[in-house]
């Protein structure tokens, strides 16, 4: 059976390489590619609508294709948590789903997935986002979302330390968290989540060099897993297991550090 897929944002980069991908892959085909100009009917007759237009106008798209009955995968960036939960009950109205993918680069997933790890250890934590100076929103949809899993994660420990977060420099807060965005030429894509303790500084950095080899694998698996999802759906990580458990410091093993030099610990860990 061949999926028939309408494309809003068809000529956009993300687009482009989402044509690709249909044309690469057995049991698609394009069914209608929608631009800013084209008006939303075209997604009638289509099997799956994939949303990679612009923060503006793909609530209509979402709203749109939910209303038809057609599972829609959004790429779009700019949907929040807040965002999410006002088409949740639309969704849940039409049995149809809606799958909300902030970035389709699997390294990008897992980075965001050990930031969300992290972030119960410390109480200071900064992201900075870097884009090209061409893109339309921020802050990105993949910072939201790491945000937004950090946050999760720090459930117990509560809100991140952010003095004088009032001053515009300090960047614009999203679930207590401060997120810098950076817009500029020669420029792919990178995400840096810094965290500071007493003493010491963690980084984890991802950086995209090529989006269509990054994306592909990711856009493939969300347009297979969005046909048969059910109600809303964020993230990548919702459709793979990366191994990772995400909660609040707990006891830790007993470490025999007695017979360490250097007063470094000895013993063994078992996960």
């Amino acid at each position: 059976m061949t999926t028939r897929v309408a494309i809003v944002g068809a000529s956009g980069k993300l687009g482009t390489i989402v044509r690709a991908v249909i044309a690469a892959e057995p049991g698609y085909e394009e069914h209608a590619l929608l631009g800013s100009r084209s008006a939303l009917s075209e997604l009638d007759g289509a099997d799956l609508v994939v949303d990679v237009s612009t923060p503006a106008s793909s609530v209509d798209v979402v709203r749109a294709a939910v209303e038809r009955g057609i599972p829609i995968l959004v790429g779009t960036s700019g949907w929040s948590a807040e965002r999410i939960a006002l088409v949740r009950p639309l969704v849940a109205a039409s049995g149809s789903p809606a799958v909300f993918i902030p970035n389709f680069s699997l390294g990008s997933v897992i980075g965001s997935a050990l930031a969300a790890a992290a972030a119960p250890f410390f109480s200071s934590i900064v992201i900075v986002e870097t884009h090209p100076n061409a893109e339309g929103g921020s802050p990105s949809g993949t910072a939201v979302r790491t945000a937004e899993l950090m946050a999760d994660a720090r459930s117990e420990a509560g809100p991140v330390e952010a003095p004088h977060g009032d001053q515009r420099a300090r960047g614009q807060q999203v679930a207590s968290i401060p997120i810098h965005s950076l817009r500029l030429q020669g420029v792919a894509a990178r995400q840096q989540v810094v965290f500071g303790a007493p003493g010491e500084t963690l980084t984890i950095a991802h950086d995209t060099t090529t989006p269509a080899a990054a994306y592909a694998p990711g856009i493939s698996l969300a347009m297979r897993e969005t046909v048969r999802a059910s109600g809303v759906v964020v993230g990548l990580d919702s459709f793979i297991d990366i191994g990772l458990r995400v909660g609040a410091p707990g006891p830790g093993p007993d470490i025999d550090d007695g017979a360490a030099p250097g007063g470094q610990a000895s013993g063994t860990f078992s996960a």
